[in-house]
């Protein structure tokens, strides 16, 4: 799960809006620290099996701490075997959180090369433990910056790991988006996801 990809474009569109014609967001996430608490910690209430197994990939003095900084920290370790594990621990919960997704496939995170396993838990979890490096809710709170730039704004009702309330929030401080929620689809999208992402863009390049 990325929650970096719309946070980073929603951040260079409010600092550089006059580069920036329109915008289609798949699954927003602002990078707050409280998204990333749910998706590391609170979600957990839905999968206690998969989280246990979460935080005991952690040692133990750190388990009842920041979860996201002891991954962090885990990746920078000097052993190749730590950080394997360390980035197989972290996936696997990646995996349990869109494993209810209807139109979901199994091993999603954990299926990817060995590379990309760490190369994406390295990042993600060097990202989340420093909160993107963004003021908390800033990218809300900034969000009339976009004022004037059109956006779409695609949204899995089911998306368990980036609730919908995130998207809600932006599009009522930004009045030139439009949200769209796909009832079927999850954070890993599904058919009526991709058409709607499909059509954004197709009606974008026409204008």
């Amino acid at each position: 799960m990325v929650l970096g990809g719309p946070a980073l474009i929603l951040a260079y569109a409010q600092r550089y809006p006059d580069r920036v014609s329109e915008i289609v967001l798949v699954s927003l996430t602002t990078a707050r620290r409280s998204e990333i608490d749910w998706l590391y910690r609170g979600v957990g209430r839905f999968f206690p099996e998969a989280w246990d197994k979460f935080r005991d990939g952690v040692p133990e003095a750190e388990r009842d701490g920041d979860l996201v900084a002891a991954y962090a920290r885990l990746m920078e370790n000097p052993s190749a075997d730590v950080r394997a594990k360390a980035a197989i621990d972290w996936l696997t919960w990646e995996d349990a959180v869109v494993s209810a997704e209807p139109s979901g496939s199994l091993n999603v995170y954990t299926g990817r090369p060995a590379a990309a396993q760490l190369a994406f838990v390295r990042i993600c979890s060097h990202y989340f433990s420093n909160g993107a490096w963004l003021e908390e809710g800033a990218l809300i709170r900034n969000a009339d910056r976009l004022a004037g730039i059109p956006g779409v704004l695609v949204h899995g009702r089911l998306d368990m790991g980036c609730p919908i309330g995130t998207a809600w929030e932006l599009t009522k401080r930004w009045p030139d988006a439009e949200l769209i929620v796909v009832g079927d689809s999850g954070h890993t999208g599904s058919d009526a996801m991709r058409e709607n992402v499909i059509n954004a863009l197709n009606r974008f390049a026409q204008q």
